[in-house]
């Protein structure tokens, strides 16, 4: 299968996305600039972390208005797969391919540490190969990484099966000692209503080679693989 990874100004997790991509689980990737206006032969687009357009305004804001966001919603609409990471999952709820918002941390502070995730949602593309209720680990880097929504939308949310990851101790509990940002419910990561569009604050491609300690977010892009290449077997 084939990923591409958008590069926005200043994106700065673009080559270490292509690099999981390419490199590690070896598949086909390319780097899409933002003012493409297409994102044809590409089976999952990645929009990667890091500071779009400075994120002047709110994270994400201006980079919804990109060129090349009309075709990664046209995409996405169309069921195509889209991983939004750190400052692509504020792209993403900008944009309205996921529901909610983003907004400061609550201790109005930089976050960068690795946290404990625990899946709530394995039967999804992106998760696949973990376990329900499985605790990882994978890093954070953000200032508008509280992602909130009201209760009304939280319950559907929930009862979508829409969140996926959520901030817990390194037991698995879910409590406010656990969550870095203030996350609503702590959540880390969500699905869209029909599956195919994820965003998540965690950076999996930090922690995706043996060489950094810790591989627990290669099953991220793993996953999409295995979910590509059986759709091929059954379509075959």
């Amino acid at each position: 299968m084939k990923f591409g990874v958008v590069v926005f100004p200043g994106s700065n997790c673009d080559h270490d996305c292509y690099h999981v991509a390419k490199d590690i689980i070896k598949q086909d990737a390319e780097l899409i600039w933002h003012k493409h206006t297409s994102v044809d032969g590409v089976d999952c687009v990645i929009l990667p972390g890091g500071f779009s357009y400075g994120d002047y305004l709110r994270a994400g804001a201006i980079a919804r208005f990109s060129p090349v966001m009309k075709a990664v919603k046209r995409f996405a609409d169309e069921g195509g797969l889209v991983i939004g990471i750190c400052n692509g999952f504020q792209i993403l709820l900008e944009s309205g391919l996921l529901p909610g918002a983003m907004i400061w941390n609550r201790d109005l502070k930089f976050v960068c540490k690795n946290v404990y995730l625990r899946v709530e949602n394995n039967n999804t593309v992106f998760t696949n190969l973990y376990k329900k209720e499985e605790i990882i680990s994978i890093p954070i880097a953000h200032f508008q990484g509280n992602y909130y929504a009201d209760g009304g939308l939280l319950n559907r949310m929930k009862d979508n099966g829409q969140i996926v990851l959520k901030y817990c101790s390194r037991e698995g509990s879910i409590n406010s000692e656990s969550n870095p940002n203030g996350s609503v419910a702590n959540i880390a990561g969500i699905v869209s209503k029909r599956g195919n569009v994820l965003g998540m604050m965690p950076h999996p491609e930090r922690c995706s080679e043996a060489v950094f300690g810790n591989t627990d977010g290669l099953r991220i892009f793993q996953s999409v693989t295995e979910h590509f290449k059986k759709n091929i077997r059954e379509a075959s």
